[in-house]
């Protein structure tokens, strides 16, 4: 093996008073990723361009070497997840989420307070493909609150999500129900905006006094009543090849972006939430994927050119701004995975690469335009102590990278 890729979600972050003025990458104790660190180079990089807040889709894509809009995020989790399309299928990636009322059409959480068990996503999915609807569609959920919506057919894809953005008020997250809207002047894409619009109230009176969110509501839990729809797509994208790597995702998002690319993904099965306790369940993600990702690459060190490795998990305390919990979890993945790979990196002449595919600061609970530390271990001979945090990243002889350009930047590619 040539090189290992590890991408933890989330990773940049700003100072946070919470950790007297240091950012979650700063507090953490990290002796395995500072030993790379002090034999290898730094630098940070925008994974789109400077200015732009990526999602994770739009900075893999780009980091990738395609056009971080070359395939919608709804697209690539479809095929993550195993549903079959076809070309003029419009899919989206869903949440289940919670509303006050189509009237009112207040968002009380965009993800029904992270507390929806997989088990109960299920039985509410079932209800939803069971919705009478002149459109041929299909639902499938994903894991936890997360989902796919297919409607198949001929259908374009020029149209909004219903998904926005938050608007930050006095320190309070408020957000109004958007309709889906095309974003051109045809009448195809009016009407294919109007159909997704009509399925989603549908939807939302089909689940607003269901059995489940009604005991939902009785526990003092977010009812999953409607859904949160974004990155439509109707296009068969085509996506830069890449023979010889191998993945260790479970994820759809990762795991279809290994299968459109060409990289044979060694997937696992992720821990489904049984109960409501949303950090136990990641915990044991983690975990999992850490152990995963070391068989993974000790069964291909002699027969896979890379390993591109993903950790999700760091990414979800950002966005909940817990910066003791993305601290612990830094230090989880330096602890049980890097200290691996700084026994076999060396003996093996294995180059590793140690970066993220966005910021996720925890004041902002949300991704920022921030730019990525990136790590490079390449054998150099140590002249001084590093720490792999985000000033001293900046500080690299890496210096500034654009996400296209990255894997060429770090000898990854030609």
């Amino acid at each position: 093996m040539k090189g290992i890729l590890v991408i933890i979600d989330g990773l940049g972050d700003l100072p946070n008073y919470q950790l007297k003025g240091k950012t979650p990458l700063e507090a953490a104790n990290t002796p395995n990723m500072d030993f790379l660190a002090t034999r290898g180079e730094m630098g940070y990089m925008y994974t789109v361009k400077p200015g732009f807040t990526p999602g994770s889709e739009h900075a893999i894509l780009s980091m990738f070497g395609n056009n971080p809009d070359a395939c919608p995020r709804g697209q690539i989790e479809a095929v993550g997840a195993g549903v079959k399309l076809t070309p003029g299928d419009l899919v989206f990636r869903v949440n289940f989420g919670t509303i006050d009322s189509l009237e009112r059409g207040n968002v009380i959480d965009r993800r029904a307070g992270r507390t929806l068990p997989t088990k109960e996503a299920k039985k509410l999915a079932k209800v939803i493909n069971k919705i009478e609807f002149p459109y041929k569609f299909e639902f499938t959920p994903i894991s936890q609150h997360r989902a796919v919506l297919v409607f198949h057919g001929h259908y374009v894809d020029t149209i909004t999500g219903n998904d926005s953005t938050y608007t930050h008020r006095g320190g309070r997250e408020i957000e109004k129900v958007e309709p889906c809207l095309p974003k051109d002047k045809s009448i195809k894409s009016r009407e294919t905006a109007e159909m997704v619009n009509e399925f989603f109230d549908l939807v939302y009176e089909t689940l607003k006094d269901h059995p489940i969110n009604k005991k939902r509501v009785m526990k003092g839990l977010l009812p999953a009543n409607y859904l949160f729809a974004r990155g439509p797509g109707s296009k068969k994208p085509k996506l830069v090849k890449y023979k010889g790597w191998i993945s260790t995702h479970a994820m759809p998002l990762e795991v279809g972006f290994s299968i459109m690319s060409g990289i044979k993904n060694y997937p696992f099965k992720y821990p489904k939430l049984k109960g409501f306790d949303v950090y136990k369940n990641l915990w044991a993600g983690l975990k999992k994927s850490v152990e995963h990702s070391k068989r993974v690459i000790k069964r291909n060190l002699k027969k896979a050119d890379y390993c591109y490795v993903h950790f999700k998990e760091v990414d979800i305390p950002g966005h909940d701004n817990k910066p003791f919990e993305k601290k612990a979890m830094i230090e989880y993945i330096d602890k049980y995975f890097f200290k691996y790979l700084c026994k076999i990196a060396p003996m093996n002449k294995i180059k590793v690469v140690v970066t993220g595919d966005h910021s996720t600061p925890c004041k902002l609970k949300a991704h920022s335009s921030d730019p990525v530390p990136v790590l490079l271990y390449n054998f150099s001979l140590p002249k001084e102590k590093k720490h792999f945090t985000e000033e001293e990243a900046r500080k690299g002889a890496l210096k500034r990278i654009i996400g296209h350009d990255f894997l060429k930047k770090v000898g990854f590619t030609k």
